[in-house]
């Protein structure tokens, strides 16, 4: 790469561009640019190399070699660009469908798609009846499909098209594979339907089980419906086909190309719409790529198919996993494009994926797709753990306070609990707990008043804390008790020799632990249960006091992630009014602190979030580091894209590595934690989701993260 740092630089020299320009013009980070031209880094990245060429007007490929020229595929963590497209067609107009199909796949390679599916015997167009036997029609389609290929060899791009094969004298419905002008395969249809409006049978043959190899073009090419096609730059990319009827019947073919390794799977459709079929469609597609972990690229047939007896609205969907990525709606111009995760459907397999394959009969077809190009635009909620969906936001909330009050029921009665000891602080924590407590009282046919709500203010207590605690626990018709600690804690400093306007750890820990020593005292006291406050995003950075508000009795909260517990609060607030309403939404309204540093005037000195970082990146940091298992490289740059618009990339990278280090250190607490409910999809329990040493090594994961500094230059 020196010959190409030597043509860049002579270059900008005889251009007079200064590196500010430069970058701004090219898109490259000014710190790249700066060490580029500085001589700070040997080798520049082939992206990197074309875009400043773009702007000096040189050119650089003469110096490439052909492995430079492959773009490096791990830029990508893993995603690429798909789309489902519906063309338009004219029934038995080849040469027509083959320009509409060959159009699409342009405008979609301008948009950087590298995998497309087109709808089932687009070529034709699936209409076509007894038409679709003529020998002319279907060597036409045997033209168009040479066509097509050649018009697109140049197209970085694998897609899928379909069209009926005659071989071995029989007739098939087909998928064709093609990619830069190279026919990768032919897949034919395995189940046909013969019922209702389809009649498929009248034409075509299931295919056998096996793979064969037929000559097309001069060329021997693989023909069978057990194949896989892998892109050996980007090894996470297998993908598969069926067709149609193959989604709908119970053993998709679908089912058997995951357990084989496809994490891609498309379907050429042609199904016609009706009352009511869209809703289920999409349910079929959803429920497909869930129980497959795949994604799942569906494209159906649309404008310009027969409407003698049927309709075909262009109904196109991408999936991943069961999220739905993408989707052209009936009648809505037939062009879905979304981005998917290849490299996340082989983490979520490599848990779940504990049974054999079920077929050793597959060919693996090996192809070279660069990826380089790729630009993410798939959005990313900023919460992760809480629905953007208002509706589907507040029964989520209802599912988890049932959850959380049913498991503490279960204690309650398990125990022979009489009382339910809290320690409530004004906080987010202690209020979802309270919440859940008087749900799980009601439950157990047990008065309001046996939760006994203990407020134990000290240095650090704010007026505003202290105050909403007194009012939650008079609306909620609590027992409340206060014990101010300010007296203990100062004998145990006396005792223990430490100087009280030294406010240090021993400092913080002490009012901590004191209170745990409250609480446990008092619930033996009364025969109650101490119900511990702690979530599970603080669980995660170890910001809790060991053996002081780390321990409980019952952690209720343990699995309920920062984000999730305010959006509780404010749910609970809203739906309630009144002033418990209006004390649950000041209270969600607070900054969070653990108001254990001494106040001023009564007033907060201690935000969380200057410590351990915005809740809403860490809890974005547990959610895809910890739940997906993603390299710290690759949840950086989907934090950058997810909170663009309110980070800057060294504020994400900051409180990632302190995510980083936090979780890793503070393990021994998790390892220790009290019983508690998993109420999500992740839950830090040793004795549930998350087993881990309590001594492991975060250095790998530091190098990964480290490694983004210079590809961003900051």
């Amino acid at each position: 790469m020196n010959d190409i740092i030597e043509i860049l630089k002579k270059a900008r020299k005889q251009q007079g561009i200064t590196l500010k320009e430069l970058s701004e013009k090219s898109g490259v980070s000014l710190g790249t640019v700066n060490k580029l031209f500085s001589g700070g880094i040997a080798s520049v990245k082939v992206t990197t190399a074309n875009k400043l060429a773009s702007v000096l007007g040189v050119s650089i490929s003469e110096n490439l070699s052909s492995e430079q020229k492959t773009v490096n595929p791990v830029d990508n963590y893993g995603f690429i660009k798909c789309a489902a497209l519906t063309n338009e067609v004219k029934v038995c107009d080849v040469e027509f469908n083959a320009k509409t199909t060959v159009e699409l796949v342009k405008k979609a390679a301008k948009e950087g798609v590298s995998l497309a599916v087109f709808p089932e015997l687009n070529i034709p167009a699936y209409t076509a009846g007894d038409l679709m036997s003529q020998d002319l029609l279907v060597r036409s389609c045997l033209t168009a499909l040479e066509s097509i290929a050649n018009q697109t060899k140049h197209i970085n791009m694998l897609f899928f098209v379909g069209m009926p094969f005659r071989v071995f004298s029989r007739m098939y419905n087909c998928a064709v594979a093609v990619c830069k002008g190279e026919i990768l395969a032919i897949i034919p249809k395995k189940n046909l339907p013969n019922y209702n409006e389809f009649c498929e049978r009248r034409h075509f043959c299931e295919p056998e089980e096996f793979v064969t190899f037929v000559d097309l073009f001069g060329k021997k090419v693989p023909f069978g419906y057990k194949i896989i096609l892998q892109n050996t730059l980007m090894p996470e990319m297998k993908v598969a086909c069926e067709i149609c009827e193959d989604l709908w019947v119970p053993d998709s073919p679908s089912v058997s190309h995951a357990l084989n390794g496809a994490t891609i799977v498309v379907n050429l459709s042609t199904s016609n719409e009706s009352a009511s079929k869209e809703n289920y469609r999409r349910s079929m597609v959803a429920m497909h790529a869930s129980k497959c972990l795949c994604a799942y690229l569906y494209a159906s047939s649309g404008k310009g198919e027969s409407t003698t007896d049927l309709v075909f609205g262009g109904h196109d969907i991408i999936n991943e996993a069961g999220r739905l990525i993408a989707e052209s709606k009936p009648f809505e111009g037939g062009y879905a494009i979304g981005d998917i995760d290849c490299s996340f459907m082989e983490f979520e397999r490599s848990k779940k994926f504990k049974y054999r394959r079920d077929d050793d009969g597959y060919t693996f077809v090996d192809f070279k797709l660069e990826t380089g190009d790729f630009k993410l635009e798939r959005k990313f909620a900023k919460t992760p753990f809480v629905p953007e969906d208002l509706q589907v936001r507040k029964e989520r909330c209802e599912m988890v306070l049932n959850i959380q009050a049913h498991a503490l029921c279960k204690r309650i009665e398990h125990t022979n609990t009489k009382k339910l000891v809290l320690g409530v602080s004004g906080g987010l924590d202690s209020t979802l707990a309270m919440l859940v407590c008087e749900r799980a009282l009601k439950l157990a046919g047990k008065k309001p008043e046996d939760l006994i709500a203990i407020t134990m203010p000290c240095f650090g207590t704010s007026n505003r804390t202290y105050n909403n605690a007194i009012v939650l626990s008079k609306e909620l018709k609590s027992t409340f008790v206060e014990i101010d600690i300010k007296e203990s804690v100062l004998k145990h400093f006396e005792a223990l020799g430490h100087d009280p306007s030294v406010t240090d750890v021993v400092y913080e820990n002490s009012q901590a632990r004191e209170r745990t020593q409250v609480l446990m005292d008092y619930a033996n006291k009364v025969g109650g249960l101490v119900v511990g406050t702690g979530d599970m995003s603080e669980l995660a950075l170890g910001w809790a006091t060991y053996n002081g508000d780390h321990m409980s009795m019952y952690s209720v909260n343990s699995s309920v992630p920062k984000t999730m517990v305010k959006a509780i609060v404010i749910h609970e607030g809203e739906k309630r009014g009144g002033v418990l309403g209006k004390t649950l939404l000041d209270i969600a309204d607070t900054p969070i602190s653990p108001e254990l540093m001494p106040s001023n005037e009564g007033e907060q000195t201690q935000p969380t979030e200057d410590f351990v970082g915005p809740y809403d990146l860490n809890d974005f940091y547990l959610y895809y580091l910890i739940k997906h298992g993603f390299a710290p490289s690759k949840v950086f740059y989907i934090a950058c894209h997810a909170f663009k618009d309110l980070y800057s990339k060294e504020t994400v990278y900051k409180w990632l590595r302190s995510f980083i280090r936090r979780f890793f250190t503070q393990q021994f607490k998790r390892s220790c934690q009290p019983d508690g409910v998993k109420t999500g999809a992740l839950c830090l329990s040793p004795r549930g989701d998350w087993k881990m040493p309590s001594d492991a090594s975060y250095a790998l994961w530091m190098s990964d993260l480290d490694a983004v500094k210079e590809k961003y230059g900051f």
